[in-house]
């Protein structure tokens, strides 16, 4: 990786540049489907998958296309791994397929995807766009995730619930109570909901964010007031 080292696009893809909590991109999807977890996963998955195979599409095609098609290009390349997904999960999840509804294809309008492609993997080669783009898509995922058990949680009492949709009879009894007897608390279900606890994940990380920086200063050394030297020997020519 030339231009950037892995820790610094790692960094940037789960926390400093986040899409989700800092970009505020792909912000209809999230806020759409993250009712529960699984339908969280599911569609991250998908998204990270996406971005990642558009990347290394994009850094491989970048000295053939030029300016004046490139957008063009990029959501050609991006529609049809979109496709490609969406086909996917018809064969094999069927039903999380049904759940998550126009939410797959409109991958193919995530800000998130074509921003990548045009920002980084267009100006970079095959690995470092390719590991931008898995980076990017799990700080992604991860967003959808916690969102969803959140949202679960306080919605409906349980965490991963019905994650045989995405994994099959071995994840039947992966549901875990935690709150039994739970009434629902549609608010939490309901979109409304998801933006409030959306809110909720910024702030948080926004005062992560404040308590590393005043501790990053408080770790620079202190610069002495009145320290500096002023030379007042030799003559002023006239």
């Amino acid at each position: 990786m030339a231009n950037d080292s892995a820790s610094r696009i790692a960094l940037n893809g789960l926390w400093k540049n986040n899409p989700a909590l800092v970009q505020l991109l792909g912000l209809c999807p999230l806020l759409g489907v993250s009712n529960s977890v699984v339908n969280a996963l599911g569609l991250g998955l998908a998204t990270m998958m996406v971005v990642m195979g558009s990347n290394i599409v994009v850094s491989l095609i970048r000295h053939q296309v030029t300016d004046a098609i490139r957008l063009p290009v990029f959501v050609m390349v991006i529609a049809s791994l979109t496709t490609c997904i969406e086909l996917l999960m018809q064969a094999y999840t069927y039903e999380l397929y049904r759940i998550l509804g126009i939410f797959i294809p409109l991958i193919v309008t995530n800000c998130i995807i074509l921003g990548r492609a045009d920002a980084y993997a267009s100006k970079n080669p095959v690995v470092p766009a390719a590991f931008d783009g898995l980076m990017m898509g799990t700080g992604f995922a991860a967003v959808l995730v916690l969102l969803g058990a959140m949202r679960e949680l306080v919605g409906q009492g349980t965490l991963f619930s019905g994650m045989d949709l995405l994994f099959g009879p071995m994840a039947e009894n992966w549901t875990l109570v935690v709150f039994p007897n739970y009434k629902q608390f549609l608010f939490a279900i309901l979109p409304p909901g998801a933006f409030v606890f959306m809110g909720f994940l910024i702030a948080f990380k926004n005062v992560i964010d404040k308590k590393l920086e005043e501790a990053r200063k408080a770790k620079e050394p202190q610069k002495e007031i009145g320290s500096r030297r002023v030379r007042v020997t030799g003559s002023v020519s006239q």
